[in-house]
């Protein structure tokens, strides 16, 4: 089996303070998603302007998260992600837990943002996407050991199909987002497993 590209970690809080900006992070998002894209590219698809995404992408290059791509027509030079995921680790100081809280805030606004998106469009995809697309939730009881082995094992079955990752693309694929959660359930009040 092929050794995949391992996420980039990161640990700088003021990294993370960066990446917790709702559109910063889109672009990221959109370009480890998609491949390498324009600034204008950026900002059709995350409902921007070119001049605002070409900012914040320059932002991006300074902490080495996206870097200039070769252009294929000699116009406008696309941006490219240099990474295939983040890791944002286990922070030990509370500035840090707070920025690492910060984004991992913004990727799930992203993530909402993009569920709403799909819902509202589903109608309009064709029958194989939207037959082929899929909305789950499990009530799972396991220990710790047992969640971090299903959530490697999930893991390493998705990560071969990132698309900066895959080099087998077929013709037909689309950029799909996949997002998993798994997490112990908390009372209201606070309480764990009730």
């Amino acid at each position: 089996m092929t050794r995949l590209p391992p996420r980039k970690r990161i640990e700088d809080v003021e990294l993370m303070r960066a990446l917790a900006h709702p559109l910063r992070s889109a672009v990221l998002d959109h370009l480890m998603a998609v491949g390498p894209r324009t600034a204008s590219e950026c900002a059709i698809a995350v409902g921007s302007t070119a001049s605002n995404c070409s900012w914040h992408l320059r932002r991006l290059a300074q902490h080495g998260l996206v870097e200039r791509a070769e252009a294929e027509d000699g116009r406008e030079r696309p941006w490219r992600a240099c990474q295939v995921g983040l890791d944002l680790g286990e922070p030990a100081d509370p500035a840090s837990r707070r920025a690492r809280l910060a984004v991992v805030g913004t990727a799930l606004a992203r993530e909402q943002e993009l569920t709403r998106r799909f819902l509202d469009t589903v109608d309009e995809l064709e029958p194989e996407w939207r037959e082929a697309s899929g909305l789950s939730t499990y009530a799972l009881r396991v220990t710790p050991a047992e969640l971090a082995r299903l959530t490697d094992a999930i893991d390493a079955l998705v990560r071969p199909y990132v698309g900066t990752i895959r080099t087998d693309v077929p013709e037909d694929a689309r950029p799909v987002h996949v997002g998993l959660r798994a997490f112990p359930r908390i009372a209201p009040d606070g309480r764990p497993g009730v």
